[in-house]
């Protein structure tokens, strides 16, 4: 799902960056779960358990997290990404006023 951003005055390096952070919240949240999921899943796949086998679970989780969320996720970076733009040009807006300076 791809959210239609508002009109901004910010620079797309700024747009980039924040759509990167945006992503990486998602990623943090789908670690999370996935981590969550694997904690509950049993160890009767042959792999025979113990600690490399807790190791590397977390291993696939993050990267299991991560790419889920650069190929779209949950949708929760793309609805995080509209209120960061409004943040960041409000605080862009507050420090014009107080310093005197419009862009």
């Amino acid at each position: 799902m791809n959210i239609t951003l508002p009109q901004t005055k910010l620079e797309p390096g700024q747009i980039h960056r924040l759509k990167q952070q945006a992503e990486e919240l998602e990623g943090v949240f789908l670690n999370l779960l996935t981590k969550e999921m694997f904690a509950t899943a049993k160890s009767d796949n042959g792999f025979g358990g113990g600690f490399g086998e807790e190791t590397w679970r977390s291993m696939q989780a993050e990267q299991l997290a991560n790419s889920m969320a650069q190929n779209g996720g949950l949708g929760i970076a793309d609805q995080l990404l509209g209120d960061m733009i409004a943040m960041q040009e409000a605080a862009q807006t507050t420090q014009s006023r107080a310093t005197g300076v419009y862009r």
